[in-house]
């Protein structure tokens, strides 16, 4: 269990899956991730997949989940295709984290835990989405997001007390895992094996008898290869810019407006006169006064306070304002009367008797309102505009919300409609790779390629407080191979390298039976009868090897699950060939005199082993409340999304 578990945290989709298991919906806002559909449904229409008590899971809410989390994965990889995120085992693994969700609401019924409004509430304000500028929660944004995304404030409090109860319930269960030295030294001692191989690359371009297919098999390849050739959804957007430069003429500040400013504000333009010091502070009067006749004497103050084992401190460009604050209005009247380079004092101080020393003088004379007039006029000018252009946008959004069409806000409002070709979440375009997105399109990609065709236009801020649009897809072009005159070309290269890999595999099978009886790989490389790559060496340490989070490729990671002198063959993926991995041989690791290496795989493994416990934990619910689970459910499910997203709907 604990191998299949680390195996599965370091997909690509671990991380998505471990968001999911403390609860998807609050972890996806706590994320800012926020998806759109019916978040917390967990009865909904359709046949039961899984019952615990009194609790149901239902085919339709099993498959919204893992829709919902396909999308979630490809907003982060918009060429992620449903083929390759089922492969991962990705709705296996939702659908037990599911049940497991409804098991435990069950159970905690039966042991009457329940979860507090007021923790939820908790749990709700510290939520970004729902937090505004100074970091508070907003009641206004909390409203206006679960609007948008129309969900409701019910579901989703159901679904953070899941995570709450979840939480509670499911940690407890992995505290204190201690493991042995006993237990954790192989392990780190595994960190530190080294392994050497040898690896030959059979190229599926390696075949050059390799004929090209007839109209029927190359027909055939294709529909059974579709999912390959699929190009993901692309969507045309159809936007209207708003500038806040709409409004530059009418936010023009006049003469008066400028003039009350500037009486406003009259102190801030005002002659200042700052000072810098340097400060010294001793509990006694007396040596306060032995420190100055030193430095009248000629010394300076920092050498008189050495002397006497301190040491001056430093202020710099104070107002009489500041160190009047700082110290007292004497100390302060008292600074700014000496001239620089004067020794003030000593002056009784709040915390003893202070001295002080002139370093620098600095004036700033007054500006008249003539000498500020521009930079009062860009500042009025600059909060007019954004004034007017929030003003603007809600009407907007005013007029959205009331049932006002995309094209009649348009045309009301006099914006400029345009429409993007048909783009896809990347910002390219399918037919023509140079194509790069205005910079106007940037910013909606992702808003808009999370609408649905039917939702109201949303206003997206491309420059925030100076310039918006007002956008929705205009057209959906589904997930969907293309028609097979278009890709021709590309589909008869993959059918040739289909063909070439079932030739590089049977001779990869090959060459692997003739090292097994003893050949060396070399040789057997340079009998086979095709022009090959001449094998190479490879190996190093493991830890070396997973440094950094680096990923080794599994050509060379597979040594580490080798037999001594074993020899194996893989694919190379994506129909590319073969290899034939040798192991020549295995230095054994001792971790036994690196206790800094034991303590870190300790720490690591405690996690996991936590991990273990929480999840023994739930199956022990699981048995004891008799869930009863659907033996189809998965396969249902795969099913389903595997045609919806590919173009079926």
């Amino acid at each position: 269990m604990l191998s299949s578990f680390r195996r599965f945290i370091h997909s690509k989709f671990g991380a998505v899956f471990a968001l999911l298991f403390l609860g998807v919906i609050a972890a996806a806002f706590i994320l800012g991730d926020i998806t759109s559909g019916n978040f917390g449904s967990s009865a909904g229409g359709g046949a039961t997949v899984a019952k615990a008590g009194g609790s149901r899971l239902t085919l339709t809410a099993f498959q919204e989940r893992v829709q919902r989390v396909f999308e979630n994965a490809r907003r982060a990889n918009p060429e992620l295709q449903i083929t390759e995120f089922l492969g991962q085992g990705a709705a296996r693994e939702i659908y037990d984290q599911l049940v497991a969700a409804m098991t435990l609401k069950e159970y905690a019924q039966d042991q009457g835990v329940h979860i507090s409004k007021r923790l939820v509430d908790a749990q709700i304000a510290q939520i970004p989405a729902f937090q505004d500028a100074a970091g508070n929660f907003s009641q206004d944004n909390f409203r206006q997001l679960l609007q948008r995304e129309r969900i409701t404030e019910q579901a989703l409090r159901d679904d953070i007390s899941r995570e709450i109860l979840e939480r509670q319930m499911l940690a407890p269960a992995g505290l204190g895992a201690k493991l042995s030295d006993s237990l954790v030294l192989p392990y780190a001692s595994l960190l530190l094996e080294a392994r050497q191989g040898t690896i030959a690359a059979i190229p599926a371009m390696a075949f050059d008898d390799i004929k090209d297919p007839t109209e029927a098999q190359l027909n055939d390849f294709y529909k059974s290869n579709a999912a390959r050739f699929t190009i993901p959804e692309q969507r045309r957007i159809r936007y209207a810019v708003i500038d806040g430069q709409r409004f530059a003429q009418a936010a023009q500040p006049t003469e008066q407006e400028i003039a009350a400013t500037y009486n406003q504000d009259k102190a801030s333009y005002a002659a200042k006169d700052s000072r810098s010091f340097e400060q010294l502070i001793l509990p006694t009067e007396a040596g306060a006064k032995a420190i100055a006749a030193q430095v009248k004497a000629g010394k300076s103050l920092a050498a008189a306070a050495q002397g006497a084992g301190l040491a001056v401190s430093t202020l710099s460009d104070q107002t009489r304002q500041a160190l009047a604050s700082a110290s007292s209005a004497a100390v302060a009247d008292a600074g700014f009367s000496a001239k620089q380079g004067d020794l003030v004092g000593p002056i009784r101080a709040p915390l003893g008797w202070l001295l002080l020393r002139v370093t620098g003088v600095k004036t700033v004379p007054a500006r008249p309102l003539t000498a500020v007039k521009q930079e009062i006029a860009a500042t009025l000018r600059d909060q007019k505009e954004k004034r007017l252009l929030t003003e603007f946008t809600g009407k907007i959004e005013d007029e959205i919300a009331d049932g006002g069409s995309f094209d009649e806000v348009v045309k009301d409002n006099g914006l400029k409609l345009e429409t993007t070709p048909f783009l896809l979440a990347t910002g390219k375009q399918v037919e023509d790779q140079a194509y790069q997105a205005a910079a106007d399109v940037q910013p909606l990609l992702a808003p808009v390629f999370q609408m649905s065709q039917d939702d109201d236009a949303q206003l997206i801020p491309i420059t925030p407080d100076k310039r918006y649009a007002l956008a929705a897809p205009a057209e959906i072009r589904a997930a969907a191979p293309p028609p097979l005159a278009k890709v021709k070309d590309l589909v008869v290269l993959q059918y040739k390298l289909a063909q070439g890999n079932e030739k590089a595999k049977a001779l990869a099978e090959q060459i692997r039976a003739k090292v097994a009886k003893g050949m060396k790989l070399a040789d057997a490389v340079s009998s086979a009868g095709v022009r090959l790559p001449a094998p190479q060496v490879v190996g190093g340490r493991r830890a070396d090897m997973l440094r950094d989070g680096q990923r080794p490729p599994a050509e060379v990671m597979i040594l580490f699950s080798m037999a001594t002198n074993s020899v194996k063959t893989m694919p190379i993926g994506q129909d590319r060939g073969y290899f034939v991995v040798q192991l020549n041989g295995i230095k054994r690791g001792d971790a036994g005199d690196q206790p800094e290496l034991v303590n870190q795989v300790r720490s690591q493994l405690g996690d996991v082993v936590g991990q273990e416990y929480a999840q023994q934990f739930v199956r022990a619910v699981e048995k004891e409340l008799k869930v009863e689970r659907s033996p189809t459910a998965v396969a249902d499910v795969q099913r389903a999304l595997a045609s919806t997203n590919n173009g079926a709907q």
